[in-house]
């Protein structure tokens, strides 16, 4: 793989891709801009999603469309030679509709919601459609760019599960990658699984005073908490929990009829996520059975409702993979060092498939992501840098065909 990024990288039509994307830089942080003050809040992708088919379309890919779940998809198809290549950046922000995305610069540096998580990766999927384009690159596999919707927080990554596993494209995918963003080091090999719940207690109520002795829900929530705490997890495969929001209660002084807390379980290993999502549910059931063995019923039992948020599958990409080696020997000829990470992203879907997949950055720097001064900085030599390394990872998984054009359009 080692060999075969160096012929990529030294090859004419690579050469001549790299000067389209430092040619049409310039364009690139204007699309990032234009992309990113189009909102695009959790569940509510579409008006982003129709902005980006357009160019999308413009690009002349083939079969740009928009499927049953709100991804865009357009085929730039290679010789046929193989499977299919997937380059997705994720279309929603976890920013609540309202948020202000506007955004600002201050020298190289741009600052607004999502613009580096993942609307820059948006803009480097246009890229580089163009860049291979105006290059003559002919590729051995079709690839298939996807702008995906449900990639943040309770999306529960509808999109590429739906790409993946209902798709039209499904029984093609061969490899997979996700732009997401910027540094382009880090390079996530390794999905972190999460099941999440929101947990709803509920009793027959009545007066602090008046019913003191009546089953509590309180109680029940509080026995779950503190059980947790008890647990002991592994740090390899590293698994982790927390009971992280709570609500519920009418008055202080009333015993409520309903309380709820939102937990979040994590793990890099299936079989490890599975055994707490299992230990969470006996600690449930035995603190529901201890309250209703202890307090007043007369009134009524404690029930409870286990609402699961979201389920993220857990996997990995083996490091001896060639997708992986293609991003070690793609960084290494521009002067970076891969590391490789674990992380919940898009990767998670194809990687729990047994789909060869990883997390790769759009390149340059950014910071503060899911904050409002989330920022991204795009000064041209960092960020071409990044985007030369990504795009040749991309064609050593891919395929550079040898009928490539030598000579190709000027940007």
């Amino acid at each position: 793989m080692t060999r075969n990024i160096a012929r990529i990288v030294a090859h004419p039509a690579f050469a001549q891709a790299q000067e389209t994307l430092r040619a049409q830089h310039d364009r690139l942080v204007e699309e990032i801009i234009a992309l990113t003050e189009i909102p695009a809040p959790p569940f509510h992708e579409a008006r982003r999603a129709a902005a980006f088919r357009e160019r999308l379309a413009a690009q002349g890919l083939e079969e740009v469309r928009t499927d049953a779940i709100g991804n865009v998809t357009g085929l730039r198809r290679g010789r046929g030679n193989g499977q299919m290549v997937v380059l997705a950046a994720h279309l929603d922000t976890v920013f609540p509709e309202g948020t202000d995305v506007t955004v600002r610069r201050e020298g190289t540096r741009l600052y607004a919601p999502g613009i580096g998580d993942d609307t820059r990766g948006l803009a480097v999927l246009l890229a580089f459609a163009r860049a291979l384009d105006a290059a003559g690159i002919e590729t051995e596999q079709d690839l298939l760019f996807v702008a995906d919707v449900g990639e943040e927080g309770k999306g529960d990554l509808r999109g590429i599960r739906h790409l993946l596993i209902e798709g039209r494209y499904r029984d093609r995918i061969g490899a997979f990658f996700t732009l997401d963003s910027p540094e382009v080091e880090p390079v996530v090999i390794r999905a972190v699984g999460s099941h999440r719940y929101r947990i709803t207690f509920r009793g027959p109520g009545g007066h602090s005073y008046g019913a003191f002795g009546t089953v509590n829900p309180a109680h029940v929530m509080a026995d779950v908490v503190a059980g947790m705490a008890r647990w002991r997890v592994p740090s390899e495969p590293r698994t982790t929990y927390c009971a992280s929001v709570f609500g519920g209660g009418s008055a202080i002084n009333a015993i409520p009829e309903e309380v709820w807390t939102e937990i979040d379980l994590r793990s890099v290993c299936q079989e490890e996520l599975n055994r707490l999502d299992s230990d969470l549910h006996m600690l449930i059931a035995a603190a529901v059975e201890a309250e209703n063995a202890r307090g007043d019923t007369s009134h009524g039992e404690i029930t409870v409702e286990a609402a699961r948020l979201g389920a993220r599958p857990a996997g990995g990409t083996d490091p001896s993979a060639p997708i992986v080696r293609a991003c070690d020997a793609a960084l290494a000829a521009f002067g970076f060092t891969m590391r490789p990470e674990t992380g919940s992203t898009d990767a998670n879907i194809p990687m729990s498939l047994g789909i060869p997949a990883v997390k790769i950055g759009t390149g340059g720097c950014g910071g503060r992501a899911h904050t409002l001064g989330e920022w991204i900085d795009v000064a041209p030599e960092p960020s071409l840098r990044g985007l030369y390394a990504g795009l040749a990872a991309i064609l050593g998984v891919a395929g550079l065909h040898p009928d490539t054009e030598t000579t190709a359009t000027a940007p």
